[in-house]
């Protein structure tokens, strides 16, 4: 037991110290921590895990915390017509896996979790990571109704096959005739 402490007192300081380089990253990723939720959230659920240096170092070097990229969307209710306006505006940082091709042709599937789903897509447009799409989608949906219900993104190959390589989310509680902006980190597709 007293051998084992003392190794692990090292391994805990170059984890504080990692979580220190991620939080002054180079300055082209600064973009990604200026959302409110982003940082506090992932902070505390590493810090919360197990409770434990081991299992923060294990998920920091498991290749979990892959950046997949952010979509940018934005978001408008017309409450005069009962419409929700939404505008995929575009992905930056965009990965996708090797089995994919180098320049595989990408689109943005968008779903409503309404009981009967409303879908809608984006154009496909050659892949790259910074892609835009500049395309809005209108549709008349009372507001209570999009109150309960995510607004799901699924960001999906065309080329060589269809495949989802990532997908995010929000929750349309608070839908206004303000326009919104929206940065959406991509996780892997869920299983």
């Amino acid at each position: 037991v007293s051998d084992l402490r003392p190794s692990a007192l090292p391994g805990s300081f170059d984890v504080s110290r990692s979580m220190f380089d991620l939080r002054s990253p180079p300055h082209r990723f600064m973009k990604r921590y200026d959302s409110f939720s982003s940082v506090p959230s992932s902070t505390s659920s590493r810090k919360d895990s197990q409770g434990s240096n081991r299992s923060l170092d294990t998920i920091t070097l498991s290749g979990d915390e892959r950046d997949f990229g952010r979509l940018n969307v934005k978001l408008c209710y017309v409450s005069s017509v009962e419409q929700i306006w939404i505008t995929v505006l575009h992905c930056k940082d965009l990965s996708w896996p090797s089995s994919c091709g180098e320049n595989p042709r990408i689109y943005v599937k968008g779903i409503l979790t309404l009981p009967k789903p409303v879908q809608f897509k984006s154009s496909a447009k050659e892949g790259r990571s910074d892609i835009e799409f500049m395309e809005t989608f209108v549709f008349a949906i009372k507001l209570q109704s999009l109150q309960a219900v995510r607004l799901v993104f699924k960001i999906q190959t065309q080329t060589p096959r269809k495949k989802t390589i990532g997908e995010c989310s929000l929750a349309l509680r608070e839908l206004s005739s303000e326009e919104s902006s929206h940065w959406l980190d991509i996780c892997p597709p869920s299983k």
